[in-house]
């Protein structure tokens, strides 16, 4: 009877000893699966994916609502200097030729930081915008060059206090057939009854 006693006890103790070694394999392979979840991406960095070389805005409604969507990065986002730098990019690539020339990139990137610094230290947003119809750009032929315009509306907020700003956007097509900002300004309060909801 004290035999088996003894072998019964050696199978008990082997049993727990796989059990333990089991539960401590258990745990060291149990962190290393777990899968951590993928940190969301900021409105930045998606506005940053888009590769302009191959995904251009295929008319001049989407360059001004992709040009807008820089505008809210700049004066809404958190991001580092390099991502200025970026985003500072992307909308000169949107520029028409004559406006980049008109002044060296240093220079415009010097000026919306500080552009971006008076925005911010007045506590002013952008909340939203909204660009005129499709069927409201106006188009037109300058210098035997194709041309554009086009109505957005930004609104912008400063604590609760909304107040709305209504651009003219004047683009022109380039010789690769992309429309390119050539230049901007306030509208004419009369203009602004094209501006509709975006279709």
């Amino acid at each position: 009877m004290k035999r088996f006693k003894g072998v019964r006890g050696t199978i008990v103790l082997l049993i727990l000893m796989c059990m333990l070694v089991g539960y401590y394999f258990y745990l060291s392979n149990r962190s290393g699966t777990v899968k951590e979840e993928p940190e969301e991406s900021s409105q930045t960095q998606e506005v940053l994916l888009r590769d302009l070389s191959r995904n251009y805005p295929a008319t001049p409604k989407e360059v001004v609502k992709y040009y807008s969507e820089i505008t809210k990065c700049f004066y809404n986002e958190e991001y580092s200097e390099d991502e200025l730098a970026q985003l500072a990019d992307k909308a000169m690539q949107l520029y028409d030729e004559e406006l980049v020339a008109y002044q060296a990139e240093s220079a415009y990137l010097g000026e919306l930081k500080n552009d971006i610094a008076l925005w911010k230290e007045e506590e002013v947003k952008v909340s939203s915008y909204k660009t005129a119809s499709s069927t409201d750009v106006t188009y037109f032929t300058k210098d035997g060059r194709e041309c554009a315009s086009i109505l957005c509306a930004y609104t912008l907020r400063k604590g609760t206090v909304l107040q709305q700003l209504e651009e003219l956007y004047i683009l022109r097509r380039d010789d690769d057939g992309h429309w390119k900002i050539l230049g901007w300004q306030e509208a004419d309060p009369m203009m602004n009854q094209k501006i509709e909801n975006e279709d």
